[in-house]
């Protein structure tokens, strides 16, 4: 029986930061809000929700979280409506306010697949956003009032079990912390006009040894355990002067890259534009911004999108014979990546900026989703809490 959003109750903190203390974020997710969202699992039940003061998580040594890895997460964010950010430019005083979600009932699916998969109770998804927009009204002098900023959610579940048996986990929490965040990328010397619509093109080092996942594997749940594992690949891409890696599937099919999904778009041998990424086989993560820029490039009706398995081979030919137009990753954090150069078996091939980069199908899905996160484009992915208390 899943817990209910009517027994949330509410603690909140004596000791409030001011918002401008989070005006300027330097780094992704190094400051957090001063509460968190919390819900156990003990005794075959869930507990009553609660939204308290953020505070260490205290737990015995033995729980199956520090042995088996039992965690999974998600990452989703709130945003400033373009109304109050326009205000504040003006250097109006807001006294009500308007928090938008990105289609959060997509992570909370997810979030619940992924629990699934770690034997983890499942819940009712409503009650959960229920308390997960309580929480953001807590929270919501933290949302940056300035355009592509967001206040950044943190949904995790881990086993807390007292056991050292490998085996399901009966006790699970559940909580939710909150960091405000600036646009992912700082902009580069003579692109700060762009803003938020920065981006920074990255390296890829193609990884052909080591596998992020595969056939029946947990790579299309977000598990902890699935970002632990890469890391050490990822840190020799980064000393031989790389950004991400390209992860490859056993026969050499392109899956993500770094903790991104991955899409090119190039044109066919015939001369027909196409763009082109992973199917969702259970190795590649279902990612929000993923399903984001399929459905709004097959909206626009421009060029064919292709849910398909394709190779670092084919990579390869469409960058020498000058059919590669563009290929990013994307992902919650930055939306888009650009790539410019992947490396391959001691070559490198750089990969052409498009001729129109400000019309680009990154920049163009970058620019699209950041306005309908903020409220400029109305469409139905974004969820409106209204006249959340100002003070």
């Amino acid at each position: 029986m899943s817990f209910q959003f009517s027994d949330l109750t509410i603690q909140r903190s004596d000791n409030l930061p001011p918002p401008e203390t989070f005006e300027n974020p330097v780094l992704f997710g190094t400051v957090f809000t001063p509460h968190m969202l919390e819900i156990n699992y003990e005794n075959h039940q869930w507990s009553k929700p609660i939204i308290k003061p953020r505070e260490n998580i205290s737990l015995p040594p033995q729980c199956s979280v520090f042995h088996y890895g039992t965690s999974c997460f998600e990452g989703m964010k709130a945003y400033a409506d373009v109304e109050d950010i326009e205000k504040v430019a003006k250097g109006e005083t807001l006294t009500t306010q308007r928090v938008r979600l990105f289609r959060p009932d997509k992570n909370i699916a997810r979030l619940q697949n992924s629990m699934a998969r770690l034997c983890f109770p499942g819940f009712d998804s409503e009650e959960f956003l229920r308390c997960l927009e309580e929480y953001v009204k807590v929270e919501a002098n933290y949302v940056p009032k300035q355009y592509g900023y967001s206040l950044y959610l943190r949904p995790t579940a881990i086993g807390v079990s007292e056991s050292l048996k490998a085996a399901p986990a009966p006790n699970v929490k559940l909580f939710v912390i909150a960091s405000p965040v600036g646009p992912y990328y700082t902009p580069a010397a003579g692109e700060e006009h762009a803003g938020a619509l920065a981006v920074h093109p990255v390296k890829l080092l193609v990884e052909e040894n080591v596998k992020r996942a595969w056939p029946g594997g947990t790579g299309g749940c977000k598990l902890g355990a699935n970002y632990a594992g890469p890391m050490l690949a990822q840190e020799e891409a980064h000393a031989k002067g790389y950004d991400q890696v390209l992860w490859l599937g056993a026969n050499q099919e392109v899956q993500e890259v770094g903790a991104m999904n991955f899409i090119c778009v190039w044109k066919t041998k015939e001369g027909k534009t196409e763009l082109v990424t992973a199917p969702l086989d259970g190795s590649v993560l279902p990612g929000v911004t993923r399903d984001s820029i399929l459905q709004l490039v097959r909206e626009w009706g421009e060029i064919t999108v292709r849910e398909c398995n394709y190779y670092v081979s084919d990579m390869i030919a469409a960058i020498e014979e000058g059919r590669m137009v563009e290929c990013f990753g994307c992902g919650t954090a930055a939306i888009v990546t650009p790539v410019k150069l992947l490396a391959y078996r001691g070559v490198e091939y750089a990969v052409p900026a498009p001729e129109d980069a400000e019309h680009s199908i990154a920049r163009r899905c970058l620019k699209t989703i950041l306005n309908i996160q903020h409220g400029v484009t109305p469409k139905e992915w974004s969820r409106v809490l209204v006249n959340t208390e100002y003070k």
